[in-house]
């Protein structure tokens, strides 16, 4: 062919989003999610209390997502577009289903519906942001269902799903690396189910052991203010780095070595699950030590815990194992984006405050249930500009970013820096978009608490400072600074970069 025929020859059109298939999809997510409710119902029943929102939450859920299968047009193959789609509408979908109770019920600030999205976007993001002052003003079973919905939405509803629904076989590597937090999906075996089984397999495990543990201190009187209901909730608020608690003041009542079992539990949330599984399942715990990122992670959790009980102890705040406690359980437990406080820490240094917000931006490792920037991203920027100062001095020089041992291509460091930047944009447009409108509605909100409201939001972190701290509520920001904050933990959930891509013309182009 000439180079004249080449030029004449029509372009091959790229194929459009499959909008109706997308739409099956989360219908099918949806109506299966919404079995869900008959978790909390079961716990209604065993308490006397009302179970009629949950299974009318359970029956709007299952019929919204049977009207979405039915769709028309809808091909089965899910690919890489639609992809993008799926998990950023089964998100905002989910957080719907999941506010249902709370309207229905009828109950305190939850019977408003955008407290009540609020509420329950924060609970299947893992954020842990209320709108609650108490919790106890919640019946049991409405309580349960919000701990609940952080353990689902922990390890993802997407991974839950490639994990037993068969029909996401086709398109399931696309779905699970939107859905899985990290720059880069490290699968455990070929199949992609498989890796999802084992992936909750390893979740449910480590939950059951943590009420167990948690169970025993009460039982055998370790812990006096901890029960089997409050075992269970916290079990299922600590491993998916959630934080919701039961109580209005977080774990604070809650006896040391219950704090001590939850440090410990939020520290393993925040690992790399596929690294755990090699080094747990697998018995190879020479993976964690080999492993670059888990160092740092470890690094970071370290250094921070000394900062903070040095300023601790200096300031005459905590004393001796108090004050290591409490430095190491508020360190992992803002580091990993959980947000239990074992101390209302709003009331601590300005030091402690800077250092609790910077840890807002580090997050937990890729892979794991923690949200914010990743401790591998920092790894990897911090090895990108070392390159880059090495080629300034050496410019005849060739070096490769490795991670482990092996080279990291182009592409996935550009992806890494294009991520880290529009977290850094968000971030910013968000903390000016609470001071603005917090200032129109006269809301006293300052500066930094802006800026804190707007990190732990958009990391998935949960308390912020001033009357939205670990012992306070969100409650009072107005209806759209509330609307602000539910995007960007939805941002922060699926790491922004499925929902950008969204706002793309590209995107919808044929």
């Amino acid at each position: 062919m000439t180079p004249a025929a080449r030029l004449r020859r029509p372009r091959r059109p790229r194929s459009a989003v499959d909008l109706a298939g997308a739409l099956n999809l989360c219908g099918t997510l949806l109506r299966y999610l919404s079995i869900a409710a008959l978790v909390p119902a079961a716990v209604a029943l065993g308490y006397a209390e009302p179970v009629w929102p949950f299974l009318l939450a359970g029956l709007i859920a299952a019929g919204a997502g049977w009207g979405l299968e039915r769709i028309p047009g809808g091909r089965k193959q899910i690919g890489t577009r639609e992809g993008f789609l799926v998990v950023s509408l089964t998100w905002l979908l989910a957080a719907g289903f999941g506010a249902l109770p709370y309207v229905l019920a009828q109950e305190g600030a939850l019977g408003q519906p955008v407290n009540a999205y609020f509420e329950a976007m924060s609970g299947f993001t893992t954020t842990g942001s209320s709108v609650l002052a108490d919790p106890q003003e919640l019946t049991r079973s409405l309580l349960f269902w919000r701990q609940f919905t952080q353990w689902l939405g922990g390890m993802g509803i997407i991974v839950l799903a490639l994990a037993v629904l068969p029909r996401l076989r086709v398109g399931g590597r696309q779905l699970l690396e939107q859905e899985m937090p990290g720059p880069e999906l490290e699968p455990l075996t070929a199949s992609i189910r498989t890796t999802a089984q084992r992936l909750w397999l390893l979740y449910v495990g480590l939950t059951a052991l943590l009420v167990a543990i948690l169970t025993a201190f009460a039982w055998t009187g370790v812990d006096e203010a901890m029960s089997l209901y409050d075992a269970v909730a916290h079990a299922f608020t600590a491993m998916p780095t959630g934080g919701f608690g039961t109580r209005a003041t977080s774990v604070e009542p809650f006896a040391a070595a219950s704090q001590w079992v939850l440090a410990l539990f939020m520290l393993i949330a925040g690992a790399n699950f596929a690294l755990l599984y090699r080094a747990l399942i697998r018995r190879s715990p020479g993976v964690l030590g080999r492993d670059e990122e888990f160092r740092l992670y470890l690094a970071i959790v370290a250094a921070a815990s000394v900062v903070l009980a040095v300023e601790l102890i200096g300031e005459g705040i905590f004393a001796g194992e108090a004050a290591v406690r409490h430095a190491v359980f508020q360190a992992v437990s803002v580091m990993t984006t959980t947000g239990f406080a074992s101390a209302d820490f709003t009331t601590w240094t300005a030091l402690t405050a800077m250092a609790l917000v910077a840890l807002m931006f580090v997050g937990g490792s890729a892979g794991s249930t923690a949200g914010s920037i990743k401790v591998v991203r920092h790894l990897l920027v911090g090895k990108l500009l070392r390159r880059e100062l090495d080629g300034t001095v050496h410019p005849e020089l060739v070096q490769t970013v490795q991670l482990n041992g092996a080279p990291i291509d182009e592409r996935t460091l550009r992806a890494v820096t294009t991520f880290v930047l529009l977290y850094v944009g968000c971030f910013v447009l968000g903390a000016a978009g609470l001071a603005i409108e917090s200032a129109r509605a006269g809301v006293g909100v300052s500066p930094f608490e802006a800026i804190a409201a707007a990190a732990t939001t958009l990391g998935n972190v949960g308390p912020a400072f001033g009357f939205a701290g670990p012992f306070g509520s969100f409650e009072p920001f107005s209806q759209l600074s509330k609307l602000i904050m539910i995007g960007l933990m939805w941002l922060g959930r699926l790491e922004i970069i499925p929902i950008v891509v969204l706002a793309t013309r590209n995107y919808w182009r044929n």
